[in-house]
């Protein structure tokens, strides 16, 4: 199995890019939502760290924003937690998928978290960033202090750039998407 790591900045299309390799994704923030939908020991420890900020089960996603605005290291104290049960649903995803040629791993903090092996295929997908900005001031719960926050804790994206095995430029169209995919994919297979 070949584990392939997708990297970016915050609204750059890595999940987008990583459903067109048609090939199994892990995707962190998906299993990070299905945790505060669905997991009550999740509930109860976020409960007991932040008890002035999170009221309720399932944990609402707007008191978890307001626990990492009023302060930085809240952002820190959540990821502890979250990243233990995300890191076991990981491994359960590789045990279930060893068998196919190829893993897509959707992780953001896939190399701030030390989650990536050195084996692993690196692809660094780059976007415009006014087309990031664009997009992700379509989303529901669009923050820009929030967004500064995740950004911090995230290495920069010139070291993930040079990390990386491949760069694939996101114009957000299918076509142009797979089209890297398919280079990308003869080329491991070389």
């Amino acid at each position: 199995m070949i584990r392939i790591g997708i990297l970016g900045a915050i609204g750059s299309g890595k999940s987008f890019v990583a459903k067109k390799f048609g090939y199994p994704v892990f995707n962190a923030d998906y299993e990070v939502a299905k945790l505060y939908k669905k997991d009550r020991k999740i509930y109860k420890k976020l409960k007991k760290i932040l008890p002035n900020y999170i009221f309720s089960f399932p944990v609402n996603k707007n008191e978890i924003s307001k626990a990492i605005l009023a302060n930085r290291r809240n952002l820190k104290k959540i990821i502890k937690i979250v990243h233990f049960a995300v890191r076991k649903k990981l491994n359960n995803f590789l045990r279930t998928n060893k068998s196919k040629k190829f893993v897509i791993l959707d992780i953001p903090l896939l190399l701030e978290t030390k989650i990536n092996k050195k084996e692993d295929i690196l692809i660094f997908v780059k976007s415009q960033k006014t087309q990031v900005l664009k997009r992700l001031k379509k989303r529901k719960n669009f923050n820009q202090k929030l967004l500064s926050k995740f950004n911090s804790i995230q290495l920069p994206l010139d070291y993930k750039k040079k990390r990386s095995h491949f760069i694939i430029k996101n114009d957000f169209t299918k076509v142009t998407v797979i089209k890297y995919i398919k280079n990308i994919l003869k080329e491991i297979t070389r």
